[in-house]
Formats: structure tokens, sequence, C-alpha cells
């Protein structure tokens, strides 16, 4: 008996680990975002905010939504990590989530930041939502197919050890280039005025579209069971700091137009 547990075991670690439902970036992904999203700031933003989070940076509240999914009290924010859309299809043909999306989970976040009645409660906790939100939108596979839960069922291997296409895309590439948070914000590219304008430029779900068409080049950048390795890194990675990158540009748009 003893033995057949120890066959069952790792089995069931493995699969446990290779399909949670990791709607995501990794904490340092987050924390990137929200550091490079702090040096584009407005001073006028940046004191209201300073204020609003008791000194706390937008790095290290970027990570409070993941840390409330523990709390049952807080289930209803779930579906607001992401938004399952197919490849061939915009946001606005796409089913809607009746539990809400990320998009929705977005503009719910500004509406009470905006809001003069809100308590200074309320816009704390929805702010630190915003700060993750705006993360998440810039993992490609957020905006993933339904049938495979945004690549969480699209089982790989990283290095030799089971993964999915998911998890390789919001930990496993940043992970295996072992730079901090704070390394990787400070190393992001350098832009001219006009590119960061560029980037701020369009909607919310302008922005979708843009992220979706990356959607479909990830899905496209596996095969179900390949062994994902050095070379995978290097022809992606770079993709996955532009994304932090632009996903800082457009938090701080997006809080100046609140605060500013």
């Amino acid at each position: 008996m003893k033995f057949k547990l120890l066959l069952i075991l790792p089995f069931f670690i493995l699969m446990k680990s290779s399909s949670d439902d990791d709607f995501f970036w990794g904490k340092n992904g987050h924390r990137a975002t929200g550091k490079i999203a702090e040096k584009h700031l407005t001073k006028r933003a940046k004191k209201k905010i300073n204020k609003l989070l008791k000194g706390q940076s937008l790095a290290f509240v970027s990570t409070f939504a993941d840390e409330i999914k523990s709390d049952r009290k807080y289930s209803k924010y779930y579906s607001w990590h992401y938004v399952n859309m197919k490849l061939d299809e915009t946001y606005e043909e796409s089913e809607k989530n009746p539990k809400g999306d990320l998009i929705t989970g977005i503009n719910t976040c500004i509406k009470i930041l905006k809001d003069k009645t809100s308590s200074e409660a309320d816009k704390a906790f929805h702010l630190k939502l915003l700060v993750h939100f705006v993360g998440d939108l810039h993992q490609p596979l957020h905006i993933g197919r339904k049938e495979d839960k945004g690549g969480n069922t699209f089982q790989v291997q990283w290095f030799g050890r089971g993964s999915n296409l998911h998890k390789v895309w919001d930990d496993k590439m940043i992970e295996e280039f072992k730079m901090s948070y704070t390394d990787l914000a400070d190393n992001a590219e350098d832009l001219s005025k006009n590119q960061i304008k560029a980037i701020e430029k369009g909607s919310i779900i302008d922005w979708v579209h843009e992220v979706h068409k990356l959607t479909k080049e990830v899905y496209n950048s596996a095969k179900v069971g390949e062994n994902l390795r050095y070379r995978y890194s290097y022809n992606n990675f770079g993709i996955v700091r532009k994304q932090l990158q632009k996903g800082g540009i457009r938090l701080a748009k997006i809080l100046n137009d609140i605060f500013d």
C-alpha cells in the first residue's frame, strides 16, 4: 500500500500543479509593472496615491488581488483576472461572463476611484485591484481560450518538468531570467516621449484587441507536450518584458487621468 501511494502522490502533485487556474502574472511580473508605473506618475497623482495607500508602493500592492483569493468573501472578484475569447473574435463579439471579467473589473475599479462619494477604504481596495488587473491585461493568456482556461490546461514541459503554457508566460520565463522585479523595472527599454505617447494611446478595449493579437502568436508558439527550454525563452522573453513595460505605462496613464 505504501509503495502504491509513493507512485500516485508525485503524479497527483504534477497534475495539480500543471492544471491549477493561475490567472495572473507571477509576483515579480506584477511588481515590475507597478514599479514601472510609478516612474510615469505625475507628482500630483503620486501624492494622492501615496496618501490613499498609506505609503505603500504600487509594486507592493500589485499582488493584493492574488493574495485575497484564499478568502471566500472575495470570490466575486476571481473572474476579474481574465477574459475568455475565441482567437478569431473581438471582445465585443465574445460571450460575456455573467460574473464579470477583466474589462468590467478594470472599469469598475476606475468608476469607484473617480466617484467622490466612495469611501477612502473602498478607493484603496479598488486601487490595489486596479494595479493588478492592468498588469493581468498585458499577459496575453489572460485573454485566452475558454476551452483551455487561458492556456492553464495547455500542457507543456519546462526544462523537462510538467507545466502549462499559461504558467510559462506568467512566471517561468521570468524566474529563469533570475532578475528581481526592481532589476526588470530598472532595465526596461529606454523609450522616447513619442513612443510612450503611442503606448498610452487608445482605450482599454483597444489594448485588449492589441494584446489579443499577441495571444494568437503565443498559442502558435508551442505544441501540446513540447519541452520548452532556452530557445523558447530566448525567442519570447523580450515580449514578456515589453508587456510588463506597456502595462506599467498604461497603468500610470489611467492613474494620472484619475488622480491628476
